[in-house]
């Protein structure tokens, strides 16, 4: 449990574009959300993690890409 308190994770969403495409769900439009996850030990940062979802801006559904 200390472990808990010690550690610690942030994330903040640094912005917000529309991407090509639709939703196979709902037809509505994709949009890429940038985020960055901060890792924390005792105040100090350890990392930093600049991450890209894609999101429904109608259902809010997650959308994840395969590669064929």
């Amino acid at each position: 449990m200390r472990l808990l308190y010690i550690c610690s994770k942030e994330a903040t969403e640094i912005g917000r574009q529309v991407a090509s495409g639709a939703c196979p769900y709902c037809k509505g439009k994709v949009e890429a959300v940038d985020t960055e996850h901060k890792w924390m030990f005792c105040c100090i940062p350890i990392s930093y993690v600049n991450k890209r979802k894609y999101v429904c801006s109608l259902c809010s559904r997650r959308l994840v890409l395969y590669d064929q």
